[in-house]
């Protein structure tokens, strides 16, 4: 079976771990070319791999047979890059946000369905074995009728984590704070979890340590799922560490949750139970990280290679983007805002 060819387009820090994921995949694919403006680190990445090219402008994979762009640069950058890809062609798996706006978003959707390309979103924290788990005990009925879900996250990010970047903290290329970048993985894991469409945000996000930026770093919100759920959040990035998250899902019959990667169950008043099955690949970063990079990737490429559907598609990760964009304007205007929106 052929090799998938694929190029990595963004060689900053979450690089590091699509390094040692494609060194695990060397029978599925051939990295073909690192993209960075900055050559430096463009030539870091490509020097692990045999015949992997550095190059400063990702539009010269253009017309080299490329099947998938993995994308890791700046935010704003997203859309831009995934709509030239995809009309090119190429399928593309992003990292989260997809983008910083819907109208983005949107877009992107439309050109993967017009171009018949697949269009991923990183979402790794899905594919945690405890997180899959209780979806199919959510969905299997066990936990009854959903009745609430919450969840918590209190980082640590210092201004020199903004101070270093030329776009973090930014609402035009970050697209906001701790909420688009840090806590937009528990917002996924809820929204999935919960299995149900939002009918309505309100919520409120300040600035109260990092002068800085002018972005927030704390965020709390309450968002009404039609079927009935109420979800509370909370989110920082001014505590003193990077503290596990905390989601926890409540049910007729019962709750079930996650202590950061460790999922337990107390249900029908059973013995509660704990379900932790290790990982699919490797720990390469930040705890936060996880380790399921890998599982996401590989399940990307079978996508393609047996032209199925994608998990995490566009329209997933939109669901999540629109619930941190409801979360901004109900901020900004001081009201609830109700599912669709204009931004």
């Amino acid at each position: 079976m052929r090799k998938l060819r694929v190029a990595m387009i963004g060689c900053g820090r979450i690089s590091e771990m699509y390094k040692e994921v494609f060194k695990q995949l060397r029978d599925t694919i051939d990295v073909v070319y690192a993209v960075d403006v900055d050559m430096d680190k463009a030539k870091k990445f490509a020097d692990e791999f045999e015949e992997c090219t550095p190059i400063a402008d990702y539009k010269e994979c253009f017309d080299k047979n490329i099947d998938v762009f993995h994308i890791a640069t700046p935010h704003y950058l997203h859309p831009i890059i995934s709509i030239d890809a995809m009309k090119n062609k190429i399928n593309v798996l992003t990292e989260k946000p997809m983008a910083i706006n819907l109208k983005d978003a949107d877009e992107m959707i439309k050109v993967a369905e017009e171009e018949n390309v697949k269009l991923g979103v990183i979402f790794q924290t899905r594919y945690v074995k405890g997180c899959v788990e209780l979806k199919k005990l959510i969905e299997d009925g066990k936990l009854g009728k959903i009745l609430a879900a919450r969840s918590y996250l209190s980082w640590s990010r210092s201004d020199e984590y903004y101070s270093s970047s030329d776009w973090k903290g930014t609402w035009d290329k970050e697209g906001g704070g701790v909420l688009i970048d840090q806590a937009i993985h528990s917002l996924d894991r809820v929204i999935w979890l919960v299995g149900s469409d939002i009918d309505w945000i309100e919520g409120h996000i300040d600035n109260r340590i990092h002068n800085i930026v002018n972005v927030e770093d704390v965020a709390e919100a309450i968002v009404k799922f039609k079927n009935g759920c109420l979800y509370h959040l909370y989110a920082c990035n001014c505590y003193s560490y990077d503290a596990p998250i905390e989601i926890e899902i409540v049910g007729t019959n019962g709750k079930v949750g996650l202590k950061q990667d460790l999922a337990w169950v107390s249900i029908d008043g059973q013995e509660p139970y704990e379900i932790f099955d290790g990982y699919d690949g490797l720990s390469v970063g930040p705890n936060y990280w996880g380790c399921s990079h890998i599982t996401q990737i590989k399940d990307f490429y079978k996508s393609i290679i047996e032209n199925k559907p994608v998990f995490i598609d566009g329209n997933s990760g939109r669901k999540a983007l629109e619930l941190v964009k409801g979360i901004y304007k109900s901020s900004k205007e001081n009201c609830r805002i109700y599912v669709p929106f204009n931004e």
